[in-house]
């Protein structure tokens, strides 16, 4: 049943032009409607990033009357139409059928009907139109009820929809957790029901998905329905394991490991970057396979960093991470206990720490942490204030290394581990100022790491 209600169109340049784009089609024979989460976050008083076009001309049309645009989805009927900076997607109704792949149709027909595309939306209120022109919205879904409700639903057949695109399942997470909304019975139960075929979905695009739930308004929301869908155990069973791991009451009266990883997220002063929101989700994986009770019944997890980070490998090619991110997760996992003792570090290695490229990220993690658990905050206070003075005065980057590799090697030394622990020894020396100058520094190679008589022969 349609209905229909009125929407001020609003100002701005985006929208002015995006009036524009459907009043010339309008003026050249065609309907023209905005459609989708423009419509939907207008409708919640959100300002949208950008406005898509549904429209009855077909894409040699839509390029007739924009010379300018570009077909960029020639199979769906998608043209690029670009006006002073601002890009609008302009799709030719169409309906699909037979989802053969979990993802691409075989059949694709052009519709100069609205509510046949609609139709083939994923979510009732991502399927609402607004004309412009009229300032009315049209709903053939139902999504202005569901919008009035808070409520995701999906549009028609839960099963059916799902099953023409694997990805929705995350995409009805991500919405009800962005927007605070609840997802409906029936919906949910054919996602848990789906929840395994989620694992046909390029791993790229769950990623994706999942980096923006993370990195979103409300993560632990996010994680709290992924458990609930199934989805969390498909692509992420390390973290939901991490579900009944009880700890140590003195340490973690917040609860078990899973609770504690939440509350992490839920203590966010803002939306995470990439590297924290991953650093915080597997911090403590490895207590699963570390967790052991004394004789007091009171669990403890020894070396769960170091067994963490040896399992964030698999983790980053499962879910396709970059290099970059795999390695700032990889670090943070690994080193997030140091934090700890950094009161009885060498002034050396504590000035060593705070030049790392990721120490603001480690930080936060750190900080989160002790808030999420015994909420002891000193060594964190600690921390910020030695990183404060380092910035205020020379600087936290450390100063030009007195020798390098290529020294150590002109000076016999074979490449392998030694040469990390011989630089880090006379970077130490010389952030404690006992060397100042390169001839002190091979001395003091040659000194603490004298070569081999046979390797001195050769």
């Amino acid at each position: 049943m349609l209905e229909t209600i009125h929407l001020t169109c609003p100002e701005g340049k985006m929208f002015g032009w995006a009036k524009f784009v459907t009043a010339r089609l309008a003026a050249s024979g065609f309907s023209a409607r905005w459609v989708g989460g423009a419509v939907r976050d207008l409708l919640l008083n959100k300002l949208p990033g950008d406005v898509d076009i549904v429209t009855t001309a077909l894409p040699q049309d839509v390029l007739r009357v924009f010379p300018g645009a570009e077909l960029v989805g020639a199979s769906f009927g998608v043209v690029l139409v670009k006006l002073e900076g601002m890009h609008f997607e302009v799709a030719t109704c169409r309906e699909e059928r037979n989802y053969m792949d979990g993802r691409h149709p075989e059949i694709v027909n052009f519709t100069g009907d609205f509510a046949v595309d609609v139709l083939r939306r994923d979510l009732t209120v991502n399927a609402l139109l607004y004309d412009p022109q009229a300032e009315t919205v049209f709903d053939y879904t139902g999504g202005l009820a569901d919008l009035r409700e808070k409520k995701i639903r999906m549009v028609g057949d839960p099963q059916r929809r799902l099953s023409e695109d694997y990805l929705r399942m995350f995409r009805a997470v991500r919405f009800a957790s962005r927007l605070g909304f609840e997802i409906e019975p029936v919906t949910m139960e054919a996602i848990r029901l789906m929840s395994p075929f989620s694992a046909r979905v390029a791993a790229e695009r769950v990623r994706d998905e999942l980096e923006n739930m993370f990195c979103g308004p409300d993560p632990r929301r996010a994680l709290e329905l992924l458990k609930a869908a199934g989805l969390l155990k498909v692509w992420l069973p390390e973290v939901e394991a991490l579900s009944g791991v009880e700890q140590s009451k003195q340490y973690h009266p917040e609860g078990d490991v899973w609770e504690h990883t939440l509350l992490m997220f839920q203590n966010l002063h803002e939306p995470a970057s990439a590297e924290l929101a991953w650093s915080i989700l597997l911090h403590d994986i490895g207590k699963v396979q570390t967790f052991q009770l004394d004789a007091d019944n009171v669990p403890h997890f020894y070396c769960h960093e170091s067994v963490g980070a040896d399992m964030i490998g698999a983790i980053a090619e499962r879910l396709r991470f970059s290099g970059k991110l795999a390695e700032a997760v990889e670090h943070a996992v690994r080193n997030h206990m140091r934090m700890a003792s950094v009161r009885e570090m060498r002034p050396a290695k504590l000035r060593r720490l705070l030049a790392e490229k990721n120490i603001d990220m480690e930080l936060e993690l750190h900080r989160l942490d002790c808030c999420s658990s015994n909420q002891l905050m000193g060594t964190w206070e600690f921390l910020v204030s030695k990183l404060a003075e380092l910035r205020c005065g020379s600087g936290s980057s450390l100063p030009p290394a007195l020798i390098s590799g290529d020294d150590l090697i002109r000076w016999g030394y074979r490449p392998g581990r030694v040469f990390s622990q011989i630089l880090n020894t006379v970077m130490d020396a010389q952030l404690e100022k006992k060397i100042t100058a390169r001839s002190e520094a091979e001395k003091l190679v040659k000194t603490l790491f004298p070569l081999p008589e046979k390797q001195v022969d050769e």
